[in-house]
């Protein structure tokens, strides 16, 4: 059978790389298989996930694959790329859909390849603070949901087996669905800096929902004050939360256009 040409955009937030592809493009059988493909960075394109995009009555619908071919309910940092994508092409405001549920996106300013968007997140779910034992440690560790499953873990530095914690974490138990994990360094009040280990991905060099799970979960426990600066190995971004239980998370940062080409599938 020979290989389909499947057209794709690149874009990155702080270095979570996404490929932005049209739904149409790819029926939902093949899009699991498609993702560990296109996103396998010797073999493929190379990123964190897979936002197959569609326009919907009201905005856009989003639809989200890791890199290990497993359907997630948002990314932050995702939905600032796919942001960013429609903003080349004249959005400016409007809802985009998720599994997670509808996220307002807002184009601060830009043009071109590079933009600065803010999003309304949604309401956080608090499940409540956990001892979690990984790697013969227990391991204090906030529980939440930012509509996926977060782990955030309050560091003094960050350890050297931080990554492997985090793969621990990622897959305990607790978890029947896996989570995210943010280790989290407060910085000062106003100043988080973490490190992220996706599910799905592994290491990465941002995260929009886990930067907003790390700021809410510090402001929540009295380490920080909104608004809070986040920063990430990739970069820089900003989170806002009103600290009480009905109150949505904005964030605030940047994505890019970086490519866009044709990837030749051939599903099995």
């Amino acid at each position: 059978m020979s290989a389909e040409p499947i057209r794709f955009v690149k874009a990155e937030a702080n270095g979570n790389d996404f490929l932005i592809v049209d739904a149409v493009a790819v029926v939902p059988r093949h899009r699991a298989e498609f993702a560990r493909n296109i996103c396998d960075r010797h073999r493929g394109v190379g990123a964190d996930g897979v936002e197959f995009v569609r326009p919907a009555a009201a905005g856009f619908e989003l639809v989200l694959f890791n890199a290990d071919g497993g359907e997630a309910e948002l990314s932050g940092n995702g939905t600032r790329c796919v942001a960013a994508f429609y903003a080349r092409r004249g959005f400016r405001s409007g809802p985009l859909l998720t599994a997670a549920g509808t996220l307002q996106a807002t184009v601060i300013d830009g043009e071109n390849e590079d933009w600065t968007i803010d999003l309304e997140m949604g309401v956080p779910h608090f499940e409540g603070q956990s001892t979690l034992k990984a790697l013969d440690d227990e391991i204090d560790a906030a529980v939440l949901s930012m509509g996926n499953p977060q782990c955030v873990v309050r560091v003094l530095e960050f350890p050297a087996d931080w990554e492997a914690l985090g793969a621990a974490l990622e897959s305990h138990p607790h978890f029947p669905h896996r989570t995210n994990v943010e280790f989290v360094r407060v910085v000062d009040r106003h100043h988080l800096e973490i490190r992220i280990f996706e599910r799905g991905v592994g290491p990465t060099h941002s995260s929009g929902t886990g930067s907003c799970a790390a700021a809410v979960a510090a402001i929540r426990a009295g380490w920080a004050d909104s608004p809070v600066q986040v920063t990430t190995p990739g970069g820089v971004q900003r989170v806002s939360w009103a600290g009480h239980d009905g109150s949505a998370v904005r964030l605030l940062g940047p994505a890019r256009l970086v490519a866009e080409g044709l990837f030749f599938f051939s599903a099995s």
